[in-house]
């Protein structure tokens, strides 16, 4: 598999970064010895990235999965929601303890939004350039859902990574379209960030057209990689056949249709309703506020995500 520099960090990674959330509690909650068989088959089929987050809860699936590697050969990269120097220590030292490593290689604040936020975040940021001058870490960024704090970001020479979503739908981008995204990180190119994108299968709603959702953010000339989520060696073997080869193999494709999906719905929804007005198929329903899939009449269309100004919604 090819491996790119990441922008201006001197930080080499394949192309295709192991997404692990879905691996953990929010998603798959794989036991610790069986997720990291999957994710030390991936390091055998070439994958040296792998995407975590504090909040997902699986630094212990990946403790275990480098030990059947050289430390040195992996790429981490982490995110947490640290906002002060308390809260960036504690974060650093929970990756680091639960890991079983002595340094992270990216370190991201998680789910910025603008100019604002990374402002209001700015003591973290701080916090993790000393560090970085330690050799604790090796390249600060952040992570996002929004084209504005992209170009925020941008103007920070100190935030050299930038994680964004990014697919042919635009799903999950909450303010504006694709096309905007991908000038926004033209610029983050130009200035020398390394950029990794996230939701190439927009949550798992483009999943019936993987192979032409998956082209699709290879051709963008400013991804140096993107994460995809895989909690199977099947998925594992399709996504690096995607990469290597473009297609997925008929027997695993087969395999792979077979697998029961559902809608998954976070915690965060707001009851906006947007998704139950814009599902005709009565898939979706709102109860004490929440949205609730409703069993039998979804057709995991993904309709209702590109709506969902929260992205809280997925088909796994």
């Amino acid at each position: 598999m090819e491996n790119r520099i990441l922008g201006n960090t001197g930080i080499k990674v394949s192309e295709l970064c192991f997404g692990s959330l879905t691996i953990g509690p929010l998603q798959a909650n794989l036991g610790i010895s069986e997720g990291a068989k999957i994710i030390s088959y991936a390091f055998e089929k070439g994958i040296n990235f792998i995407d975590t987050a504090e909040i997902y809860n699986n630094y212990q699936h990946i403790k275990e999965a480098l030990k059947t590697v050289n430390r040195k050969d992996i790429v981490i990269a982490t995110k947490s929601y640290s906002y002060s120097n308390e809260t960036a220590e504690k974060s650093l030292s929970k990756a680091l303890n639960e890991l079983g490593t002595d340094y992270i290689d990216i370190f991201l604040l998680h789910e910025q939004e603008s100019k604002h936020t990374i402002r209001g975040h700015y003591e973290a940021i701080e916090y993790f350039i000393r560090a970085k001058e330690k050799g604790i870490i090796r390249a600060i960024g952040i992570s996002t859902h929004r084209i504005e704090a992209v170009t925020a970001a941008n103007k920070y020479n100190e935030i050299e990574v930038i994680f964004p979503i990014i697919n042919k739908e635009g799903i999950g981008i909450q303010d504006g379209t694709v096309e905007q995204m991908i000038d926004a990180l033209k610029v983050s190119y130009d200035c020398g960030k390394g950029i990794y994108g996230m939701k190439p299968l927009g949550g798992g709603h483009l999943i019936k057209n993987v192979e032409e959702a998956v082209d699709f953010v290879r051709k963008i000339p400013y991804l140096h990689s993107f994460a995809m989520g895989m909690q199977s060696k099947d998925e594992v073997d399709a996504d690096v056949s995607l990469i290597n080869y473009g297609y997925i193999p008929n027997d695993i494709k087969q395999r792979l249709k077979k697998k029961e999906r559902k809608l998954q719905i976070a915690d965060w929804c707001i009851g906006c309703g947007s998704c139950v007005k814009t599902c005709k198929n009565g898939g979706i329903q709102l109860v004490n506020n929440k949205a609730v899939p409703v069993a039998g009449k979804c057709v995991f269309c993904g309709y209702c995500a590109r709506v969902c100004p929260e992205f809280c919604i997925k088909v796994i």
